[in-house]
């Protein structure tokens, strides 16, 4: 009877010995779990901000060719505009010109 209770209480140890191992063990895969999934969100986290890094110079780059377009677009509208207007502008000037000058012709006439 004795040496029964004794197989028991070894047998229970036992029992209580390898369940011991197997939280032990369970604890550690958790860990490496865990220490895994925290790698692969800073990799994750990382490839995201390389790609909105890369996205925003581009836009950046995007906008920049934009503004020179619209620039050049902008001083060649306005130089054709001056060019346009250039020739009606000197007309006016040798109107206002001849005016003058025949304005002081006829004073100089009836002075005369």
């Amino acid at each position: 009877m004795k040496q029964i209770i004794k197989e028991v209480f070894q047998a229970e140890e036992k029992v209580g010995e390898i369940l011991k191992q197997a939280r032990n063990k369970a604890e550690q895969i958790r860990r490496a779990a865990e220490t895994e999934n925290s790698e692969k969100m800073s990799d994750a986290k990382q490839k995201a901000r390389e790609i909105i890094q890369t996205t925003v110079e581009d836009a950046k780059k995007e906008a920049e060719h934009i503004r020179q377009e619209k620039l050049e677009q902008a001083r060649y509208e306005k130089d054709s505009l001056l060019k346009n207007k250039k020739e009606i502008i000197e007309n006016l000037v040798d109107h206002i010109c001849n005016i003058v000058i025949n304005t002081s012709y006829k004073k100089d006439e009836n002075n005369g």
